[in-house]
């Protein structure tokens, strides 16, 4: 099964240069965003099943990357307002 690589900037295109720019200059969000992309990682060997985890496990992780997608692009919506 082919399973989707959900880089931030690959979800969220419209944000590509406050991502870089966020990521330089604002520590929590440098800290929210490694954190997705650990996540992305986890969740992406559990449904290649190359790490063993329950169905809850990878539920539990996938609602917790929802969740920092969510900061994450309310982060950027804000960058991108007070820079327009």
């Amino acid at each position: 099964m082919s399973v989707e690589h959900h880089t931030l900037a690959n979800d969220l295109p419209e944000f590509k240069h406050e991502i870089h720019q966020l990521k330089m200059t604002n520590a929590h969000f440098k800290k929210l965003f490694d954190e997705y992309h650990e996540l992305t990682r986890q969740i992406e060997n559990m449904e290649n099943e190359v790490t063993l985890a329950t169905t809850n496990e990878e539920e539990k992780a996938k609602h917790r990357r929802v969740y920092l997608k969510d900061e994450l692009a309310s982060m950027l919506r804000k960058a991108q307002a007070t820079s327009a």
